[in-house]
């Protein structure tokens, strides 16, 4: 086990020295090394390979600008990114976010976490993820279709379906999605709808995808729950965020008999004891649509408590499901997490806890799905839509629903089944099962 230490401590050593500043990145890289010595320790060819060094290392980064005409005739620029992280077993698939938060670190995270993410679905794609400091909130549709264009006119030169397959994220929807495969279709003159997923369904799309993310965190949520002789009726639901994932979250507990009583947003959150169901499910896709950021305006339409400033895990609740942003639980809130006695937590957004919060939940027993595993499913659909377009076919919603189940089913239990072979937690588990496909690839394929 030493050696596997003191090769993980060198290589993070160097990751380190290489990316300063890049906190995001750094705290993702650090999560899967740790879990990592436990596979190096059966394994020694991955040190005598040097694939974790290999892993951390993007294969390609593009950072271009992004000029574009605002309503009141003044010329904005904003920056573009596009990390293609690693494509051993596939075409760069992820998404595209439009933040003002936006920076190399969070694309460099998020990417990195896409490697593993999209290996552990079983389907050949490689990880990667893009998109830009902009700000779509307040912004006319002439604006985001002129930012838009020039974004695309820079990133399609470096995309294609068997090149790298971008989607949707946080600010990139299936408005954004048309307007981004339009200028990619005009520029490249060729119609490669399997360039893009999370498309419309009049031009490629699939049924399912853009709920997919929440009913896959669903979905796996019910094998957790399984495992503890449970099932989700009945449950009560504290989720955060009010975008897809929430929306996609809401309507799948709803439909197995639990309930949802919590959103958040920038100004706060909502507690709903009644439940976020049937035309309150629907208002959040009106909220979306309208470009609102302000979870009081549910509030305001359903007669609820809405709480200023603070976040939603402070309410009790069985289920514990953060959907909005990286770093939304700290050691703080974890605590409050553990007195109220919830009976699970799982990760539908992006790395939602810090590392002091993820130690505080593996200390105190409470079962943990990470992120990689449990919100799969938007990447599962995505490849299921990128089949469709190949095959030139479009599936019905039951049987693209059916193959997302089975495969986030197959998600967990490899999760599992390899936390309980190395003697891990169910994200050391995730980890391992996601990196040894990828690594046992870049060896098969030599030095790259």
């Amino acid at each position: 086990m030493r050696e596997a230490k003191n090769y993980i401590a060198s290589v993070m050593s160097d990751v380190k020295y290489r990316n300063p500043h890049e906190d995001e990145f750094l705290q993702a890289v650090e999560e899967v090394a740790n879990s990592l010595a436990l596979v190096f320790e059966k394994n020694k060819l991955y040190i005598d390979k040097n694939i974790l060094a290999r892993l951390c290392e993007p294969e390609r980064q593009i950072l271009f600008k992004v000029p574009w005409l605002d309503d009141r005739g003044e010329i904005q620029v904003n920056r573009g990114y596009r990390v293609q992280f690693n494509g051993a077993i596939g075409p760069y698939k992820g998404g595209l976010r439009f933040h003002p938060n936006v920076n190399l670190s969070t694309i460099k995270f998020l990417g990195f976490e896409q490697i593993l993410k999209n290996s552990l679905t079983g389907l050949p794609l490689g990880g990667g993820k893009g998109g830009s400091d902009f700000n779509p909130t307040g912004r006319s549709d002439r604006e985001i279709l002129e930012f838009c264009r020039s974004f695309m006119s820079e990133l399609y030169r470096y995309i294609g379906p068997n090149i790298d397959v971008p989607a949707g994220d946080i600010g990139v929807g299936m408005r954004e999605i048309g307007y981004l495969f339009g200028q990619y279709h005009r520029l490249k003159a060729s119609f490669e709808n399997g360039a893009f997923s999370g498309k419309g369904l009049t031009y490629g799309g699939s049924l399912i995808r853009p709920e997919a993310t929440g009913f896959g965190v669903v979905y796996f949520i019910e094998e957790m729950l399984k495992d503890m002789k449970e099932s989700i009726r009945g449950k009560e639901a504290v989720i955060s965020g009010f975008g897809n994932v929430a929306w996609g979250t809401c309507l799948k507990i709803a439909q197995l008999g639990g309930k949802v009583t919590t959103l958040s947003g920038p100004d706060g959150y909502i507690y709903d004891p009644a439940g976020v169901t049937g035309k309150k499910i629907d208002f959040l896709l009106k909220m979306r649509a309208s470009g609102r950021d302000r979870v009081e305006d549910y509030a305001q339409e359903f007669g609820v408590e809405f709480v200023k400033g603070r976040k939603p895990w402070e309410v009790k609740g069985d289920l514990v499901i953060p959907c909005a942003i990286e770093n939304d639980i700290n050691l703080t809130q974890a605590k409050l997490i553990t007195q109220n006695k919830s009976k699970l937590i799982c990760e539908a957004a992006n790395m939602p806890c810090t590392k002091e919060a993820i130690a505080h939940f593996i200390e105190s027993n409470l079962p943990l799905g990470p992120a990689k595993a449990a919100n799969a499913g938007g990447v599962a659909v995505s490849a299921l839509e990128m089949t469709q377009n190949s095959i030139r076919l479009s599936w019905s919603a039951q049987e693209v629903d059916r193959n997302l189940q089975e495969i986030m089913r197959k998600i967990y239990h490899t999760s599992a089944d390899t936390a309980r072979e190395y003697g891990g937690t169910l994200i050391d588990g995730a980890n391992i099962a996601g990196f040894v496909k990828v690594a046992d690839a870049m060896i098969a394929q030599g030095i790259y």
